[in-house]
């Protein structure tokens, strides 16, 4: 028998919930989506955005490193509004928009009133993660719009114990597959929660299984193609673990609150304890169970601790009625509370929006490199550009131009055709599907690798540097200095040679 609609007994559900602030919440996002729009064309490119222009242009059911979605939605939105970085980024400040209305959404299923809403809108709005996510077009950003979507569905299906949400829960849960595999983690984290931590008859019956075939008939294209190309993903998750694996697992927790906003986490704390302590909250408790099983999974497989973060924004939405109760009624205490959001907004915006001049940016890299690596990238190719005027004329018809990461060539791939550079070539990540060069062009190669690469170096001979980038900021990112090399030829045919090139990391 099914569930609907009466809750599930002896769980404390609430009988209504309040009317949903749109007027607030709206405005609230009218804010957010206004400072992002006037900041979208600052500075330039992502190394990850220009890679996904690259895919857009190579589409597939499936990338060594990331499912389909993310460079279908960099294709549309560069088709739809212009291929520059503020054409790009309109979909990121949709999906920014469209977070921190699930947000209040979620605050309103955990029986947030009108205050209690506003204050979850805000505090999503002024987040660091938001607002970072917002700016720039990344398979996080999506990542933290879906999970925050599956995440309302889950609180509603938890509230009113209707087992029919599942075929909801399911699609969103495909649709994310289509982006990340992480949301595996989420729901390997939640499922065991609820059923240790909540209503056990949620889990019963045919609508969970009708929901798990769901989402795998949504996601089937994908691992179609993961499985035909020996599961790439999983080769490059293994390399971040074994790369990153040590510091992730040390910067876990501070990262967590620093994405967060530090001025946030008392808010947050008080989810943690509303959900924990109070009867009327029992059937949302496998929230924290699943937020803690998901982090303790990260830490483990040694992930970024991004990984972990579209959760937290739901424990925060449940502190959020009790803040505005208990601070709201006093008026040095609203007050407080008001400067609190201005202050995560001010501090936030600076850290992670392209506010401060390119020259600045050390100042803030430290705590989020991500902006330092949205600077230079016309001048890396510009470099280019003066490498390939060394090639003889004669010459140029047999040359390959060779990028070593994924970001220079794909600044290569964007800028290059203003310098007259042929399309280029790289062995990193999808990359390496798109080629490799014809046999017959044995050479000269120009080669870009800003740092020290030696298997890559090995595989040319006669190399020496013909141009040097700049960045003309002295923004010391990980492509100032680096050197651009002419070299002689290839060791051996570019068939032959593919496989070595080739990496994943």
């Amino acid at each position: 028998m099914d569930i609907r609609g009466n809750g599930a007994a002896g769980f404390g559900v609430p009988a209504a919930l309040s009317r949903f602030a749109w007027g607030p919440v709206l405005a609230v996002v009218a804010g957010v989506v206004m400072l992002q729009s006037a900041l979208l064309g600052r500075y330039g490119f992502h190394r990850d955005e220009l890679y996904f222009l690259a895919a857009g242009h190579h589409l597939a059911w499936g990338y060594d490193d990331q499912p389909p979605l993310t460079p279908l939605l960099a294709r549309l939105s560069t088709s739809l509004f212009g291929e520059s970085p503020a054409g790009l980024r309109v979909v990121a400040v949709l999906m920014c928009a469209a977070t921190i209305v699930l947000i209040a959404l979620a605050a309103r299923e955990l029986g947030a009133r009108r205050g209690g809403q506003v204050l979850a809108a805000a505090g999503a709005a002024v987040s660091a993660m938001v607002l970072a996510l917002g700016h720039m077009l990344s398979t996080a950003g999506f990542d933290l719009f879906a999970w925050s979507g599956i995440g309302v569905l889950v609180l509603r299906l938890l509230r009113t114990g209707d087992r029919r949400w599942w075929v909801a829960i399911g699609a969103a849960v495909g649709v994310a597959l289509l982006n990340k595999d992480l949301v595996l983690l989420w729901a390997a984290a939640l499922l065991p929660a609820i059923w240790f931590t909540g209503d056990r008859r949620v889990l019963q019956g045919r609508w969970l299984p009708v929901g798990a075939l769901l989402a795998v008939l949504v996601a089937v294209p994908n691992l179609y193609w993961q499985a035909r190309h020996g599961w790439p993903q999983l080769t490059v998750a293994s390399g971040i673990s074994g790369k990153d694996g040590l510091a992730n697992r040390l910067t876990f927790v501070p990262m967590q609150l620093l994405y967060l906003s530090p001025v946030l986490v008392p808010v947050w704390l008080g989810g943690l304890r509303r959900l924990w302590r109070e009867p009327e909250l029992r059937w949302a408790r496998p929230l924290v169970f699943g937020y803690l099983g998901l982090c303790a999974l990260v830490l483990v497989l040694g992930g970024k601790p991004y990984y972990a973060l579209p959760p937290l924004l739901l424990v925060l939405a449940a502190g959020c009625q009790s803040t505005v109760d208990r601070m709201w009624p006093v008026r040095r205490s609203r007050a407080r509370l008001v400067g609190v959001l201005l202050l995560a907004a001010a501090l936030n915006t600076v850290i992670t929006l392209p506010v401060l001049p390119a020259r600045q940016l050390p100042v803030v890299a430290w705590v989020y490199k991500e902006s330092a690596e949205q600077v230079g990238w016309p001048e890396l190719v510009r470099a280019a550009g003066e490498g390939w005027a060394s090639v003889p004329a004669e010459q140029r018809d047999r040359a390959v131009v060779f990028a070593v990461d994924y970001g220079e060539a794909g600044a290569l791939a964007r800028y290059g055709g203003a310098y007259g550079l042929p399309a280029p070539y790289s062995g990193h990540m999808s990359f390496a599907d798109w080629g490799p060069p014809p046999d017959s062009a044995t050479g000269p190669v120009l080669l870009i690798r800003p740092a020290p690469y030696p298997e890559v170096e090995r595989a040319f001979t006669g190399c020496h540097e013909v141009a040097r980038v700049d960045n003309g900021h002295g923004l010391a990112n990980e492509e100032q200095h680096a050197p651009v090399l002419l070299c002689a030829g290839p060791v051996e045919p570019w068939s032959q040679l593919w496989p070595r090139l080739r990496h994943f990391y």
